[in-house]
C-alpha cells in the first residue's frame, strides 16, 4: 500500500499509532508525474512538499545565461520541493521536475502545519529532515569549494547510489558542477 511506504518512512525517526497513521494518510494526494514534466515552476508558490514513491524527480534553478544548476535529486523515499517557498509560501527560485515517469504523495503546507498541531512529533519528524538536508548542503557547498571533480563524483554515488545508471550524465554532471570547456 502507497500510504505504507509513507509511513515506513515516518516511522524511522518517530512512532505513530493507528489513529495517527490514519489520520497522516489521509493528508497525502498521489499524483503520477510523466518524465520532464515540471512538477513546481519557479515562480510559483509551493504548496506541497513531495515524497517520491516511485521514479526519482530533480530540483534545479536556471542562470541567466541559461545553464542549470540542479540543488538535489529526490528517488524513491526521498522528499523534494522548493523549502523556501514552501515554508514562506513566497515564489520559488527552483523548478521540480520528473526525471523519469513518477509517482508522489503530495503534502500541503496547510496540511502539514495542521498534522503538526494534532501530532506534534511529526514536528520532530520534519525537524530531522530540514536539519539533515541543512548538513547535506553545507557539506556539498565545501566539498564544491575543495574536491576534485572525481572526489565529487565519489560523493555523489555515496549519496545517490540507487539513481546513478538511471539518469542521464549531463545531469550528474551539473550536480557536481562539471562543466565541458571547448
Amino acid at each position: 500500500m502507497i500510504c505504507d511506504q509513507i509511513i515506513a518512512n515516518l516511522t524511522r525517526h518517530i512512532s505513530l499509532n493507528s489513529e495517527e497513521c490514519e489520520l497522516v494518510s489521509s493528508r497525502f494526494r498521489i499524483m503520477q508525474v510523466k518524465r520532464k514534466k515540471i512538477l513546481m515552476h519557479e515562480g510559483q508558490i509551493s504548496r506541497d512538499v513531495a515524497f517520491v514513491l516511485s521514479g526519482c524527480l530533480r530540483s534545479y534553478s536556471i542562470d541567466e545565461n541559461g545553464f542549470e544548476h540542479i540543488l538535489q535529486f529526490a528517488p524513491v523515499d526521498w522528499w523534494i520541493t522548493d523549502m523556501y517557498s514552501f515554508i514562506s509560501q513566497k515564489p520559488a527560485f527552483l523548478n521540480v521536475e520528473a526525471i523519469t515517469d513518477s509517482e508522489v504523495a503530495l503534502l500541503s503546507r496547510t496540511d502539514q502545519l495542521d498534522l503538526f498541531d494534532k501530532i506534534p512529533k511529526l514536528e520532530r519528524y520534519f525537524r530531522i529532515l530540514t536539519e539533515n538536508s541543512l548538513v547535506s548542503s553545507r557539506q556539498r557547498l565545501i566539498d564544491n569549494m575543495s574536491l576534485t571533480a572525481k572526489q565529487r563524483y565519489s560523493n555523489f554515488c555515496n549519496t545517490y547510489p540507487s539513481i546513478i545508471n538511471d539518469i542521464p550524465q549531463k545531469l550528474i554532471a551539473s550536480y557536481i558542477d562539471v562543466h565541458q570547456s571547448f
